[in-house]
């Protein structure tokens, strides 16, 4: 059996890389996918959904250098389950509404932001692909 799933959104915060005692590198950072579409009684509804990213050796190292917060990646890699729900990670939010984060470890990531263009918000001309909107940084849930 076999599962992969491929996303592609905006970062949230900087990466945060660190050393297993092993000396392998492991850098972690969230991802947010949205979408937008008319409701059945023709409201518009955005749709956003936090995925926290871990990466490993090389591909950990090359992350923490070049993915910057609101670059644009695609990720491609397997669901990590949490361990206590076998679900995705869910929390209470600060206006206390419940919150959910999916884990992802990586097999490839893909910059698709030009050069500087992280934190220059959304690329001209990319592709029909939106930024996510990132929320204050207090509100992001890792």
């Amino acid at each position: 059996m076999y599962h992969t799933i491929i996303i592609v959104g905006n970062v949230g915060k900087d990466p945060e890389m660190r050393y297993t005692p092993s000396g392998q590198a492991v850098t972690s950072f969230s991802v947010a996918t949205n979408r937008q579409y008319t409701s059945g009684n023709g409201e518009q509804v955005k749709e956003t959904i936090w995925f926290r990213v871990s990466t490993w050796g090389k591909t950990a190292e090359v992350c923490n250098q070049y993915v910057k917060k609101g670059s644009k990646v695609l990720v491609e890699g397997r669901l990590t389950p949490d361990k206590t729900t076998g679900g995705p990670r869910i929390w209470t939010k600060q206006d206390g509404t419940a919150g959910s984060s999916f884990e992802i470890t990586a097999s490839t990531v893909r910059f698709l932001s030009s050069r500087g263009e992280g934190d220059a918000g959304p690329m001209a001309g990319g592709g029909g692909m939106e930024m996510a909107e990132l929320p204050p940084e207090d509100d992001i849930p890792f």
